[in-house]
């Protein structure tokens, strides 16, 4: 009931707000007093994507839930990993992800492979960085006509920076907490009319407020634009990234809650527990108008990553002795990407009816070697007056997991976005997929099995725009993952003879320009998926667990509200939860990391050219840590404050306190035992310096 009279005030307050009036009738004033601000000017908002459709497209013109986060954004609050990015993104949390990879839970499915880099499926297990991003897009709900399998709660996608004949120089070096020690670099320029390049790159060197963890990770990434004529365009890259941890998975749970005690305790052996990861994609995107309403698109990546990881971590809750058992095994993937996508974008009309066409074909291939030790679920005991242990444990032999999988992906699809008239559109589109998948299991069953999915991903949607600012959407959509994991680590005789995860939603939302510099979006959603998978909170491994279904509300306000103003806020309430009983869990189980409600809230604002200040405030109601819903989080509230500084064009300085009023809280877990404590108040000073 509190929930809904929330909603009911939020929404009131936003939507009679006088700016909204005056936006919705006439252009909103100039400011009395403008403030000229010497070094760059912030922004929070994003007018227009072509993630979402393939097409350039408003946002408010797409019949879907979307948050776009700013490379503003980004440096103001120096997010520096994607746990970062979904932080005040409403409908988003993400998971511990065993202390060496991103885990995002979208609208109560989780995932670690539904993620993408301008447009391309990027499915390997690791934590990515954000200093090659210009914006990070999260769109919520299955996304399966546009991006292909999976993405069933939805979708990340980072838009990267390119070269584009704009001049720049930039250095960034940062200093903190915990001996934080981070650098990176923006330089580019147009080397003559036909040519630009660009390079970011980076290397940071930190340690952590987590006894013995330590992170060295670099970067870097070249791109360059050649303009083959007015009318063509070639853009190359190459990305190199490293990145060597700690694999830290936390603190285990006493009494149903997470052990209380210091936030730095570290289970297990910190020296047998580390990843090591490394990644070289290479990408060629190639543009051409073939007439002013016909256009021609092709997108190439080859991605050859390489990934190591072991661990010796907390495997139990504490019992009355203070003694926590330990577990220990190691696992590597290989994977080998290509994937080439064809778009044809036609711009036409039937008489007074345009249309937007889209026509596309995508074929992919992946080739996986995958090995896993087993389980040594007899690798040691700790006591929680001394957590930590550099006694080598064994890593058993032989292998659990030896496998090689071969996917052959051939996809095409069709969109039409219509304009029936100018306050009416919809949009309508299918894509048809072929999976073949093979899969070489030398362990444990020394035998070879295959399965073949052809799939039919529809979308259809309808926006009404009772004025030019403003749009209100309904739409529908269903999203399939062939039966082998997320990453098609597993396959047996049984799962490759059955049916594909469906997942299906349903919603409908507003979105409203309240002025051109401030954007406000709602949405109502019910997402429906069957032949559920899930982590197993004793085996650690997938099973099924029959159906869920996730149900919510979402409001999100991004921009300026004045032009010293500016502010990022999201709301969600949701309930998601297992709706058909299997040995796993029964129905009425919650799903683990989704809170009823998350608020968030971040102001920023500029009081003179030289100095700007934020606040931001996030709040999390209690989730549990895993599908047994025998361990809960406490629910938290986080304020985090930075403090700007522009001494001209060429330096800037800022301070960012992560945690400000040092509260103790635990934000995120993987299973029952394997819970993230929150950092404690944190300081990072960060000076930039332009050409």
């Amino acid at each position: 009931m509190r929930c809904g009279r929330l909603i009911l005030i939020t929404t009131s307050l936003v939507l009679t707000t006088p700016l909204a009036e005056s936006w919705a009738d006439e252009p909103a004033s100039e400011p009395t007093e403008k403030i000229t601000v010497v070094g760059k000017r912030s922004t929070y908002n994003a007018a227009s994507t072509t993630t979402a459709t393939k097409t350039d497209t408003p946002l408010r013109d797409v019949p879907q839930s979307i948050t776009v986060v700013t490379r503003d954004l980004i440096e103001d609050q120096d997010m520096r990993s994607m746990a970062d990015v979904v932080r005040y993104v409403p409908g988003v949390s993400m998971g511990q992800g065993e202390g060496h990879r991103d885990a995002p839970t979208l609208r109560g499915n989780s995932s670690t492979a539904d993620f993408f880099v301008d447009g391309v499926r990027d499915d390997v297990q690791y934590f990515r960085d954000l200093y090659s991003a210009d914006r990070i897009e999260i769109l919520k709900g299955p996304n399966a006509m546009i991006f292909g399998r999976g993405g069933g709660g939805g979708v990340i996608n980072r838009v990267t920076k390119q070269a584009d004949w704009t001049r720049r120089g930039e250095a960034t070096l940062q200093v903190g907490s915990f001996d934080n020690r981070r650098a990176a670099i923006d330089v580019g320029d147009g080397l003559n009319e036909a040519l630009a390049v660009r390079l970011t790159a980076l290397y940071e060197n930190s340690q952590s407020y987590r006894d013995f963890v330590e992170v060295e990770r670099y970067g870097a990434n070249p791109t360059a634009t050649l303009a083959l004529s007015d009318d063509t365009r070639l853009r190359l890259g190459y990305e190199h990234f490293g990145d060597y941890r700690t694999v830290d998975r936390g603190v285990p749970s006493q009494n149903g809650r997470p052990l209380r005690i210091r936030e730095s305790a570290f289970f297990g052996n910190p020296e047998q527990s580390y990843s090591d990861f490394a990644a070289d994609a290479f990408r060629a995107n190639f543009e051409h108008t073939l007439t002013p309403n016909l256009r021609l698109r092709n997108h190439t990546q080859f991605a050859d990553f390489d990934k190591y990881y072991q661990n010796v971590h907390a495997n139990s809750a504490v019992n009355l002795a203070g003694n926590v058992a330990l577990q220990a095994y190691f696992s590597g993937t290989a994977r080998r990407n290509l994937f080439n996508q064809t778009d044809l974008i036609w711009q036409t009309a039937t008489g007074p009816i345009e249309h937007t066409v889209l026509a596309g074909v995508e074929l992919g291939r992946q080739e996986t070697d995958n090995t896993r030790a087993p389980n040594n679920n007899a690798a040691g005991v700790v006591n929680i007056a001394d957590p930590t242990t550099f006694v080598p444990v064994a890593f058993l032999s032989p292998l659990q997991a030896d496998n090689r999988v071969d996917l052959a992906l051939a996809a095409i699809y069709v969109q039409d976005q219509i304009e029936l008239s100018e306050k009416l559109h919809v949009i309508a589109g299918a894509r048809f997929d072929v999976f073949d998948l093979e899969f070489d299991d030398k362990r444990p069953a020394n035998a070879d099995f295959t399965r073949t999915d052809e799939l039919i991903s529809p979308r259809f949607g309808v926006i009404y725009k009772p004025i030019e600012a403003a749009s209100l959407y309904a739409s529908y959509a269903v999203s399939y993952l062939p039966q082998s994991g997320d990453q098609f680590a597993a396959l047996d005789a049984t799962s490759a003879a059955v049916d594909p995860e469906e997942f299906e939603n349903l919603e409908v939302g507003v979105k409203w320009n309240l002025t051109p510099a401030l954007s406000l979006t709602a949405a109502l959603y019910r997402l429906e998926r069957a032949n559920t998978r899930a982590i197993d909170p004793v085996t650690n491994l997938t099973v099924l667990t029959g159906e869920q279904r996730s149900e919510g509300f979402e409001m999100g306000l991004s921009g300026a509200i004045t032009e010293e103003w500016l502010v990022m806020a999201g709301l969600a309430v949701q309930s998601s939860e297992i709706t058909k009983s299997t040995t796993a869990a029964p129905a009425g189980r919650k799903i683990p990391l989704v809170p009823d409600q998350a608020l968030s809230l971040w102001n920023h604002y500029r009081f003179s050219p030289t100095w700007a200040a934020a606040i931001g405030v996030t709040h999390q109601s209690e989730v549990f840590a895993s599908i047994s819903n025998a361990v809960t989080l406490p629910a938290f509230t986080r304020v985090d404050a930075a403090l700007y500084y522009t001494l001209n064009e060429h330096l800037e300085a800022q301070v960012n306190l992560e945690n400000v009023l040092d509260e103790t809280y635990w934000g995120t877990a993987h299973n029952d035992n394997n819970i993230l404590p929150g950092s404690p108040l944190a300081v990072r000073i960060t000076l930039t310096i332009r050409q």
